[in-house]
C-alpha cells in the first residue's frame, strides 16, 4: 500500500505544473510553521539558540522558509522516478567549485569522501552524472533503507538510474571501503544527532553528538574530503557546490572541521540559512530525561573542539532556569545540588529564579549566570513568564512544590518542566516528574538527599561540593569587628523554634568579657531588643533589621562562634563556614540540619528524638553554655 501511494503522488507531483507546486509547497511549508504549534517552537528555538544576536523577525523568516524548502524537497523526492533526465538537468546545475573537483579528481584520482548536512534538496546530489562532463567516477552513497523492503527498492532505483550506487548503512560500508580503496568517491551523510555513538563536540555553540564515519573513513584512506551543498536558486532550480575540508587528514580534525564549515556556510547565506532542516532537533541526543544533567556519548571530543575554535570554556547555551525555594535556608540548601549542576553541565547557561531579597546574596557568590527576581503580585506576575516564551527555555527546575511555580514553568512554555513528586500530591503541570518512593520516610533523610535523589533521576552524576562558598566581594564590613560572638534569637516562620528570651540573656550572662551581636530581621526587633536591654552596646549590638542579606553575611563571616535556632541564618552562616552552635527543639535536624562542611554542633532538649519533637525552653542556659565554652576552647 505504501508503494503504490509514493508511485501515485510522485507520478501526480511530477506531471502537476511548478507553478501549482510552488504555490502549494508554501502552503504546506506555512501550515507546518504556523499550524503545528510544537514544530514552529522547535524551529524558533533552534534559530534562537543558533543565532541569539538576531532578531526575532529574522528567526521568523528563515524558519518559515525552512518549512516552506522542506516541502518543495519532499515533493521533488517524491517526483524524481517520474522525472526524465531533460528535465533534470534544468532544474539540477553543477556550480565551478563542483565542476572543478571532478576535473581534480580525473587528472589527480584520490580517494574522496563527499560529506553532506541536512540541506534541503538533498535528492538533487543523486544527479551529479547528468551535469558533470566525461567519465563519471565510481560513487557510492552511504544511506538509511527505508523500513518497507518494496519501497526501499523503488526509492534505490529511481536514486541509482544515472550511475550512482546507494550503499546500506547496515550491509553496505564494506563497500564504500572498496570503493574508496580503488579512488573513488562515497558520499556520507555527517549527522549532529549520533546518538550514544556519536561523538561529544558542539555546533552553533551547543553540545550535540557528532558522527565520526567520514573522518574515519578519510583517516584510514587519506580521502580528500569535500562539503557539499545544494544551494536553491529557485524551486526546484537548484546549483550543487562543494568546498574542500582542510583538516590535516586526522579523523577528529574532520569531524571537527566538517561542523565548522556548516556553522561558517550557513551563518555567510542566509539563502543556505534558510535550506538547513531546522525543524529537525539536531542537538536532541543531549536532552533526554534521564541523561539532561550529564553530557554523555561514545566519545568526548569537547576539548580538542575548543582548542581549535580558540576557545577555553564551552559556550553556554543550553538554557536552563532553577526555581528556588521561598526560604533562605531552603535556598542555602541547595546550593551544593547548583554547585553539582554546574560543574555537570558546563555548557548550561544557568539562570536562577527567586525572591528578590534573595537576588544580591546570589549575584555576590555567581552560583549561576544570571539570576531573575520574581514580580510583585498581580496580573501582571503571570505576564511575566507568559512573555518569557521568547527565550525558548530549554530545562525549567523546580525546588518549589506548589502549583503557583509549576505554572509559572507551564506559562514559560519550557518544554522540560522537572519537578519532585510526593504521594497524594499530583502535579499535572510538570512534563517530567521525580516521584518520591512511598518507602521514604523523609523524616528520617535529609531534604537534601531527597533533592539529590531528584536530580540523579535526570541524570546528575557528579557528586555535591559542600565546601563553604568563599568570600564575595561585598563581604566588607566597617564596623563590626571580628572574633564576636553572633546570636540569632529569631525564627520567621515558627515561633516555637525561637529559645527563650531569659535563656538568651544568662548564656550573655556567662561571658562577661564576650562581645555579642544579635542579627535577625525587622520583625525579630522586639525580640533582641528584649535580649539586650540593660547590656551596654558596645558589648551586645543589637543589628536586627538593619542590615541588607549580603551585609548581614558580611558580618556573619566575621564572627568566631554563631549560636542560633533552626532559622536561614543558621544555614546562611554554615554556608559561609561560620562555626555554629544549633539549637533543635520541635524541628527535626536530621531532616533540616546544615549541609556544608563547616564546623557544626547541634543541641536538642533533654529526651528529645533525633528526628526533633521537643520543647525548645527545656534546653537550659547551662548546657548552651559548656558547648560554647568547650567550642571556644578548640579554637
Amino acid at each position: 500500500m505504501l508503494l503504490v501511494l509514493l508511485k501515485f503522488l510522485g507520478w501526480f507531483l511530477a506531471h502537476t505544473p511548478e507553478p501549482l507546486l510552488r504555490a502549494l509547497s508554501a502552503t504546506l511549508g506555512d501550515v507546518v510553521f504556523f499550524g503545528l504549534p510544537r514544530r514552529r517552537r522547535l524551529v524558533l528555538s533552534n534559530l534562537h539558540h543558533a543565532f541569539p544576536e538576531k532578531p526575532a523577525a529574522w528567526h521568523r523568516t528563515i524558519g518559515r522558509e525552512s518549512c516552506r524548502r522542506m516541502i518543495e524537497t519532499g515533493f521533488l523526492s517524491l517526483a524524481t522516478p517520474y522525472l526524465n533526465a531533460a528535465r533534470l538537468r534544468k532544474i539540477v546545475s553543477g556550480s565551478p567549485e563542483l565542476l572543478a573537483a571532478y576535473a581534480r579528481h580525473r587528472t589527480a584520482p584520490a580517494a574522496t569522501l563527499i560529506c553532506s548536512p541536512h540541506l534541503a534538496y538533498w535528492e538533487a546530489q543523486t544527479s551529479q552524472p547528468l551535469v558533470i562532463p566525461g567519465p563519471f567516477p565510481e560513487f557510492g552513497i552511504i544511506f538509511r533503507p527505508l523500513d518497507n523492503p518494496a519501497a526501499n527498492a523503488f526509492v534505490t532505483a529511481s536514486r541509482e538510474r544515472f550511475g550512482m550506487k546507494l550503499l546500506s548503512r547496515k550491509e553496505g560500508f564494506a563497500d564504500a571501503l572498496k570503493i574508496l580503496r580503488r579512488q573513488g568517491f562515497v558520499g556520507v551523510l555527517f549527522d549532529q544527532n549520533a546518538g550514544i555513538q556519536g561523538a561529544l563536540t558542539t555546533l552553533f555553540g551547543r553540545v550535540c553528538s557528532t558522527t565520526e564515519l567520514p573522518g574515519l573513513m578519510a583517516e584510514k584512506f587519506g580521502a580528500r574530503v569535500y562539503g557539499i551543498f545544494p544551494r536553491r536558486r529557485a524551486f526546484w532550480r537548484v546549483e550543487v557546490s562543494v568546498d574542500l575540508i582542510a583538516t590535516g587528514g586526522e579523523s577528529t580534525a574532520i569531524t571537527l572541521g566538517l561542523n565548522r564549515w556548516l556553522e561558517q556556510l550557513l551563518r555567510a547565506d542566509d539563502n543556505l540559512c534558510s535550506s538547513w532542516l531546522w525543524a529537525h532537533d539536531r542537538w536532541r541526543n543531549q536532552d533526554m530525561p534521564a541523561k539532561r544533567f550529564r553530557l554523555e556519548a561514545k566519545r568526548d571530543l569537547l576539548a580538542a573542539d575548543l582548542l581549535a575554535r580558540g576557545l577555553t570554556t564551552l559556550p553556554r547555551r543550553t538554557r536552563v532556569y532553577v526555581r528556588l525555594p521561598n526560604w533562605l535556608g531552603d535556598v542555602v540548601m541547595v546550593l551544593p545540588l547548583l554547585r553539582a549542576l554546574r560543574a555537570a553541565r558546563p555548557d548550561a547557561e544557568i539562570t536562577l529564579v527567586a525572591k528578590k531579597t534573595f537576588l544580591p546574596l546570589l549575584d555576590g557568590w555567581a552560583i549561576a549566570d544570571r539570576t531573575l527576581a520574581l514580580p510583585s503580585p498581580g496580573l501582571g506576575y503571570y505576564l511575566f513568564f507568559r512573555r518569557l516564551r521568547r527565550e525558548h527555555l530549554d530545562v525549567w527546575l523546580l525546588f518549589t512544590n506548589s502549583f503557583r511555580g509549576d505554572l509559572e514553568a507551564w506559562l514559560s512554555g519550557c518544554r522540560q518542566r522537572f519537578g519532585l513528586v510526593r504521594p497524594g500530591k499530583p502535579r499535572p503541570l510538570l512534563s517530567h516528574a521525580y516521584r518520591v518512593p512511598a518507602d521514604f520516610d523523609e523524616r528520617t533523610h535529609h531534604q537534601l538527599e531527597l533533592w539529590e535523589n531528584f536530580l540523579r533521576h535526570f541524570g546528575l552524576l557528579t557528586p555535591l561540593d559542600r565546601t563553604p562558598l568563599p568570600a564575595a566581594v561585598a563581604d566588607s564590613p566597617r564596623s563590626t569587628p571580628s572574633g564576636f560572638i553572633g546570636l540569632i534569637p529569631g525564627s520567621e516562620n515558627t515561633p516555637a523554634k525561637r529559645w527563650p528570651v531569659a535563656h538568651w540573656r544568662t548564656l550573655i550572662e556567662a561571658f562577661p568579657s564576650a562581645h555579642f551581636v544579635l542579627f535577625g530581621t525587622a520583625n525579630d526587633t522586639p525580640l533582641t531588643s528584649a535580649i539586650a536591654a540593660g547590656f551596654a552596646a558596645t558589648r551586645v549590638a543589637n543589628l536586627a533589621g538593619r542590615t541588607t542579606l549580603p551585609d548581614y553575611a558580611a558580618r556573619l563571616r566575621t564572627c568566631r562562634l554563631l549560636v542560633t535556632n533552626d532559622t536561614g541564618g543558621m544555614h546562611l552562616a554554615n554556608a559561609l563556614g561560620v562555626p555554629l552552635l544549633a539549637l533543635f527543639g520541635p524541628t527535626n535536624p536530621v531532616r533540616t540540619g546544615p549541609v556544608f562542611a563547616s564546623p557544626t554542633r547541634l543541641l536538642q532538649p533533654p529526651a528529645c528524638p533525633p528526628t526533633g519533637g521537643g520543647n525548645l525552653a527545656d534546653l537550659t542556659p547551662e548546657t548552651v553554655a559548656a558547648a560554647v565554652s568547650e567550642i571556644l576552647a578548640h579554637k
